[in-house]
């Protein structure tokens, strides 16, 4: 009779155990979509913004259509990428350089830099890239804890059967890894 006591004891041990790892595991799944979704949001925000720089730019700049354009484009190629993080890495790293341009553009008119609108959209954008880049750091974090806790034993047996799958990173290609770690060359 004591077996049998014994051994209900640990069915009852081993189903809870399984049902709190699980738990954890779906805690930790939906904390890592939440980040992803405050990446998004920021990321929407800075879409928002865009068309706003651009008139303003546009207004004092006709000269420099093709910056415009590039901004325009980069804008909309990274608002349609629904790839994986690498995708919209990418497509976010091209939208940020073509904002730099458009700000560099600035540069050339005094006027445009001195313009009261166009200074608070330019400190918005500087806020926003700010963001993005903490809800990144913030959703690499979860990320991080989420696979973690997916690979350590004895979860790693219950992910496996309720088949949980890894969450991605939002990291630098390795191409671009790889020459973001290589030594800058100094030229006189």
């Amino acid at each position: 009779m004591i077996i049998l006591y014994i051994l209900g004891a640990l069915i009852v041990a081993a189903s809870v155990y399984v049902a709190v790892a699980y738990n954890l595991l779906v805690a930790a799944k939906n904390t890592v979509n939440a980040a992803w979704s405050d990446v998004e949001v920021q990321v929407k925000r800075r879409y928002d913004l865009v068309p706003n720089l651009v008139s303003a730019v546009k207004a004092y700049a006709e000269h420099e259509s093709s910056v415009i354009e590039n901004a325009v484009k980069a804008r909309t190629a990274a608002m349609s990428a629904q790839g994986g993080a690498d995708e919209r890495y990418s497509a976010e790293k091209n939208l940020s350089t073509a904002l730099k341009s458009l700000i560099a553009v600035s540069e050339k008119y005094p006027e445009l830099k001195a313009s009261e609108n166009f200074l608070k959209l330019q400190f918005e954008l500087t806020d926003i890239e700010d963001r993005i880049k903490a809800s990144r750091r913030f959703y690499n974090t979860n990320v991080m804890d989420f696979n973690t806790r997916m690979e350590q034993f004895p979860c790693n047996i219950i992910a496996k059967h309720f088949s949980f799958k890894q969450a991605d990173f939002f990291e630098l290609p390795h191409k671009e890894a790889a020459a973001a770690n290589k030594p800058a060359e100094v030229k006189f």
